[in-house]
């Protein structure tokens, strides 16, 4: 009896050493506590400013309040901030649009006329990208249910205030360095694109 005590005590000490080896080298390998690397660099939001709060980058003052183009119809103020091609094939167009009408803007007639995007509602479903050089025009990408991969206006936007919006495209071939960036109801932009990292 002494004997089968025994053995199920070291069975159930080697178990606690070896849970208590993986706890310890799964908290050593974590990484994302916050406490670590100094040298990891914040992600940037649409806004200039990092994740981690800082506004230290003095670059990125500058990169935020850049403005390729900016276009107006209907009191309403489209800008458009950057026009990046991405490694993976896409062209992703950032900017903010802002209501100078008397009430609330809900951007329903920037929906697509598309019936797979028109569940969309008011966002920047109806945009497009025309390359006058290759004499094609980009539809905004969507995902596998029908929503494009642009900003939906939820709730529209208020008198006098401003949204950041974003609106992704297939990017086109890479000799193309200017395209119309085009939303219905407003003039088109004339964009310089510039290479993702």
């Amino acid at each position: 009896m002494n004997t089968r005590r025994t053995v199920v005590a070291r069975r159930a000490m080697a178990a606690v050493t070896i849970t208590t080896g993986l706890v310890l080298t799964v908290a050593g390998c974590g990484g994302g506590g916050g406490g670590g690397d100094s040298d990891e660099k914040p992600t940037r939001t649409s806004t200039g400013k990092s994740d981690s709060g800082d506004e230290k980058d003095d670059t990125s003052a500058p990169e935020a309040d850049k403005t390729l183009a900016e276009v107006k119809s209907n009191g309403i103020t489209l800008t458009v901030t950057s026009a990046t091609r991405d490694e993976g094939g896409f062209l992703t167009i950032n900017g903010r649009v802002e209501n100078g009408t008397s009430g609330i803007w809900v951007g329903s007639e920037w929906r697509s006329d598309e019936n797979e995007l028109k569940k969309n509602g008011g966002s920047l479903a109806g945009a497009s990208v025309v390359d006058q050089q290759g004499k094609k025009k980009y539809l905004v990408l969507r995902d596998t249910t029908g929503r494009c991969l642009c900003t939906k206006f939820q709730g529209g936007i208020n008198q006098n205030q401003s949204v950041d919006w974003y609106a992704q495209f297939p990017a086109p071939p890479e000799g193309t360095s200017k395209v119309e960036f085009q939303v219905p109801t407003m003039p088109p932009a004339s964009l310089e694109l510039s290479e993702g990292e």
